[in-house]
């Protein structure tokens, strides 16, 4: 994946961004059929898991999804389906609200959320006795960077590795990069559009929790998060989260196996603010190719698949395991 090259029929970061996640061949075969289970929250609100595979002793995929994504994103389903061929368990939990059901405690989620990861990964645990590794798509893969961090020498307690994929790892360049020019014509319209009815149904539960009318002006990523994500989970304002939340200034940290994908090309996640070697520890592995745009990385001849992404990554992973 290092050496990743995209298809001839396919060039550039935002066309091999946005063809794979509306065109990409997802699996071969049926698609997966998922078993969901609902976990109570340590603040009595809940999260959705869905699930793959019964066997107790397998190895177990835990998927963390990107911003506004589930278990019907093409990542979700292409990970799913590798799993299913190579008599690998799933599970792919649902950040709050994004289950297709609001959730209940007037919170969300956010790209810096290493305690929900923490709590989810050792539900996990508990329930499954064969070896784990977790993968992190975009906002998720930075999530779950931060957990291992934080965790240090105990994540190895339950994850054998890590991965994140297309994560920005530097959340203040990510946001400028998505809030200007067509990033914000195209991507961040389309996270809005999702996001602000999520974010006045919670105001709906819970009155008065933030101000409607700065949300309703909110045209950018950065005054959404100042006025909703920021707020409800603990951070002064937009500045502090993005800083608070990144995962790059701490990577040296990271005790457990963790591979770090980024296209150089991701129009989310310019080149310019990815981690180099020096900066990330003998426990991380930097895979940077050229190519591959956000989440897309597709393969094959026109139409194409996003098949390549899981094995190269789990391909790494196995080997770590």
């Amino acid at each position: 994946m290092q050496k990743y090259l995209s298809p001839r029929w396919l060039i550039g970061g935002n066309a091999q961004t946005i063809w794979p996640a509306l065109f990409g061949r997802r699996h071969n075969g049926p698609a997966p059929v998922f078993r969901r289970e609902r976990w109570t929250t340590p603040d009595a609100d809940f999260i959705d898991i869905d699930w793959l595979g019964e066997d107790p002793n397998a190895p177990l995929l835990v998927l963390f999804h990107g911003l506004e994504g589930s278990s019907a994103s093409h990542y979700s389903q292409a990970f799913a389906y590798w799993a299913r061929e190579n008599g690998w368990r799933f599970a792919m939990p649902h950040f709050r609200g994004c289950s297709g059901e609001i959730n209940l405690a007037p919170r969300a989620y956010h790209s810096g959320d290493f305690e929900e990861i923490g709590w989810i990964l050792g539900c996990v645990r508990s329930v499954h006795a064969g070896r784990i590794a977790a993968v992190g798509v975009s906002l998720g893969g930075n999530a779950l960077l931060r957990w291992a961090e934080e965790a240090g020498d105990s994540a190895a307690r339950t994850v054998g590795a890590v991965a994140a994929i297309s994560s920005p790892v530097d959340l203040a360049a990510g946001g400028r990069a998505i809030g200007s020019g067509f990033n914000r014509a195209v991507y961040t319209r389309m996270f809005l559009r999702t996001m602000k009815p999520k974010a006045l149904r919670k105001l709906t539960q819970h009155p008065g929790l933030f101000d409607r009318e700065k949300l309703l002006a909110a045209r950018t990523l950065y005054e959404f998060d100042d006025v909703f994500t920021a707020p409800l989970h603990g951070f002064r304002n937009t500045d502090d989260y993005w800083s608070r939340g990144s995962a790059k200034p701490h990577l040296a940290r990271i005790r457990v196996p963790a591979l770090v994908l980024n296209a150089r090309n991701d129009p989310f996640v310019p080149a310019h603010s990815l981690p180099h070697a020096h900066e990330v520890g003998a426990h991380v592995t930097l895979w940077q190719p050229l190519h591959g745009g956000h989440v897309g990385f597709p393969g094959g001849r026109w139409p194409g698949h996003v098949l390549t992404l899981p094995e190269q990554v789990m391909n790494w992973i196995k080997h770590q395991l």
